[in-house]
């Protein structure tokens, strides 16, 4: 059973998805296990393990898929005959905590507005790695810390493989390299994507991509990126590009960000499909 609970919790960490664990900690008196047994949850709902069944086995699987909804770990202390009413009445502490990998974020441009958000997803615990073929832009100095490529985002992207670990912003200096960034994002599978621009620009990008290839799928599509802050200049909108980034991490980001239940956007990729069909 060890060695199976081992291999799910590195298949969770090369997925991208979450997971939880439950470890027993420390113990005092007669418990059914030692510090040091584990309990996962896995993303899709199996349960690997054990921390001693039971009462307090029970309430250890309700925290873990608590903590699959809200991420935060949790040391669980209970006296088992007093608390829990079991006979072996010693005590327990069981620590659980959310299994998942560093997120990383592929930042597609190297201008002002990606130098600001860089550093700030950094502190909040993403990988980052930026792609611009530009060097005098894309260098140490400006991106410490930051995986460097330097490429033409879509030349890479073409050959890239994405999935749920994967974030993808896209803040190119050209209106027509957003285009074909985002036309090639939308046949990956990465967690997010965000775009950079106006509502407007959005729009008519939608437009023309739905007019040559038919209706995306924008379930993970969030553009123009950023929470409504109100934000002026690269640094205070980066601050909107990690607020928004830190609540769909934490699953409380609203129906409304979500670009494909936009009403406005509904319309235009409709039209570009209408246009292809006039054809």
């Amino acid at each position: 059973m060890r060695e199976e609970l081992l291999r799910a919790l590195s298949e969770i960490l090369a997925s991208g998805l979450r997971g939880a664990l439950a470890t027993v900690v420390r113990t005092g008196g007669s418990t059914p296990q030692r510090p040091g047994a584990r309990m996962l949850l896995c993303p899709d709902g199996r349960l690997l393990g054990t921390v001693g069944g039971g009462a307090l086995e029970q309430l250890v699987i309700e925290r873990l898929r608590a903590c699959l909804a809200e991420p935060e770990p949790k040391l669980l202390v209970h006296a088992l005959g007093h608390d829990l009413a079991m006979c072996c009445g010693g005590r327990m502490e069981v620590f659980v905590e959310p299994i998942e990998a560093q997120p990383r974020l592929w930042l597609c441009g190297a201008g002002h507005v990606a130098a600001a958000t860089a550093p700030l997803l950094r502190s909040i615990g993403f990988e980052v790695a930026v792609i611009d073929e530009r060097e005098e832009l894309n260098t140490e100095a400006r991106f410490e810390g930051c995986t460097r490529v330097i490429c033409d985002p879509d030349d890479w992207l073409k050959r890239a493989t994405l999935d749920g670990r994967d974030w993808l912003l896209i803040a190119t200096h050209e209106h027509a390299l957003d285009e074909r960034v985002l036309d090639l994002a939308l046949t990956k599978a990465p967690r997010y994507i965000g775009m950079i621009g106006s509502k407007r620009k959005v729009l008519r990008l939608l437009e023309r991509i739905a007019a040559r290839r038919g209706p995306p799928s924008l379930a993970n599509v969030y553009a123009p990126v950023g929470l409504a802050l109100g934000a002026i200049g690269p640094q205070e909108i980066a601050v909107s590009i990690a607020a928004e980034l830190v609540a769909l991490r934490r699953g409380v980001a609203a129906p409304h960000m979500r670009l494909g239940d936009d009403e406005d956007v509904r319309k235009v990729v409709t039209r570009g499909v209408h246009a292809v069909e006039a054809e």
